[in-house]
């Protein structure tokens, strides 16, 4: 049984979000650091998979599905990413990091007190790209938790970039938000558990950030990426109105 554990989401390559966050307290402290997908995407993602793999076995690993699209791409599986960055990332990665990308799991499960066992996913426990939000009707989680163990009565779930906590039929679901590309807020997002949830915010010099990307990243558009992620120009009003009609909120 775990005391507390920090959740990180959708790094996507930014490491100067990364490095704030691991410099919490609560955070380099935490027994576990579980990150639930799409570390790499984005403009740094050697150097975010290196401080990464530097930490050990305090990190626990699950992969999203830009993690499993730079995979396919790099391997030949795949011709194109949907994501314009992501093929310039797939370009930097070294076979060490795609060996580490090829082995993560989809989901896991871990026992965190307060909170009994805890099923850790990117986007629901049974798919990589489905979308739920937080405003999803009760039918859509009943429909994505379809065959999940009656034990589980917690689920933590990334993709969409915006946190929240909320309940759906007697499961608490959490999404700590995006820690490299926030929707609605600037700062880097994150959560952390144990005797109940906390939604965090590490902020940080974001101006600097943009900097830094501009000058150490080679992709054509940094400039363009960097402001218009970091400076999260996205609303949660925006994200939410691309996002909804992907939960199925529109079948009769």
């Amino acid at each position: 049984m775990l005391n507390r554990v920090a959740v990180l989401s959708d790094i996507h390559g930014v490491l100067p979000a990364l490095e704030a966050v691991l410099a919490e307290p609560d955070v380099s402290t935490a027994d576990h650091i579980v990150l639930t997908g799409d570390i790499t995407a984005g403009p740094q993602p050697t150097q975010v998979l290196d401080l990464l793999t530097s930490l050990g076995d305090r990190v626990i690993w699950i992969s999203g599905n830009a993690d499993r699209e730079l995979l396919e791409y790099r391997r030949g599986q795949r011709d194109t990413i949907p994501d314009p960055i992501a093929p310039w990332a797939a370009a930097q990665l070294r076979e060490d990091h795609l060996d580490l990308l090829g082995s993560l799991p989809r989901s896991l499960s871990l026992s965190v007190s307060g909170l009994g066992k805890v099923l850790f996913c990117h986007a629901t426990p049974r798919d990589d790209e489905e979308v739920v939000l937080v405003d999803s009707r009760l039918d859509r989680w009943n429909e994505v938790f379809n065959g999940l163990d009656t034990d589980v009565r917690t689920v933590v779930c990334g993709h969409t970039h915006m946190p929240f906590v909320r309940l759906a039929h007697g499961r608490l679901v959490i999404n700590p938000g995006s820690v490299g590309m926030p929707y609605g807020r600037t700062g880097a997002h994150w959560a952390l558990l144990g005797r109940g949830v906390e939604l965090r915010t590490t902020n940080f010099d974001v101006d600097a950030a943009v900097t830094r990307l501009n000058q150490d990243c080679s992709y054509p558009e940094i400039a363009e990426w960097a402001d218009y992620f970091l400076h999260a120009r996205a609303t949660d009003a925006d994200a939410l109105a691309a996002f909804a009609p992907r939960d199925g909120r529109d079948r009769p």
